[in-house]
């Protein structure tokens, strides 16, 4: 008869987020693991195998939260003007860090970081940026800006927004002032937001 799990493994997951989400992929050594996860180095290797499989499975995680998070906010039709939406999404990056949230963004810090060495959490880093891509284009096919644009530079406004979100999180965590990640922000936002006209 198999012994149960002595833990749980999605709170496990969980607690592997924090651990890759404040060191990074590289600096995430073993002993940070098995200590920020509570769990033996005989179990970590039972349950997801190395290090590797354990960010992938993070990353999954972390798609079908905070990624699946941001795209419910981009292409929620309650609000009817997708450049507000758009809009929204960036405030809510300046919101975080006036809250104390410099992390980033795990799938940003992924893209900077082991994305471009390992192909295999290239490959997973690149369909959450593209769902994000396709979040942005549903916004902009809702806004007084998108309306105006042919698909195809439709496509590249929404990729030049995927840009700019990650941008924004890259500085949030390098430490820029609340001032500049606004000023960023409004300008990425700026074409796609419909700004009611002046008396």
């Amino acid at each position: 008869m198999a012994r149960p799990r002595e833990f749980d493994i999605d709170e496990a997951i969980e607690k592997a987020v924090e651990v890759f989400w404040a060191k990074g992929y590289d600096g995430a050594a073993l002993p940070d693991l098995l200590d920020g996860m509570g769990i033996a180095r005989g179990s970590l290797y039972k349950a997801f195998g190395d290090k590797k499989k354990l960010f992938l499975r993070v990353l999954k995680h972390y798609d079908e939260v905070a990624v699946a998070g941001a795209v419910d906010l981009l292409t929620d039709r309650q609000e009817p003007d997708g450049g507000k939406r758009i809009a929204r999404l960036f405030d809510s990056i300046i919101e975080a860090v006036r809250n104390g949230d410099r992390r980033g963004c795990l799938m940003c810090n992924a893209a900077a970081g082991p994305a471009s060495e390992d192909p295999d959490i290239g490959k997973v880093v690149s369909s959450m940026l593209a769902r994000m891509t396709g979040a942005f284009a549903a916004a902009l096919r809702d806004s007084e800006h998108g309306q105006q644009l042919a698909s195809e530079a439709r496509k590249a406004e929404a990729e030049s927004l995927t840009a700019s979100y990650v941008g924004l999180r890259v500085l949030a965590k390098a430490g820029a002032s609340i001032d500049r990640l606004r000023a960023a922000a409004s300008a990425a936002a700026a074409r796609a937001v419909t700004v009611p006209a002046q008396n």
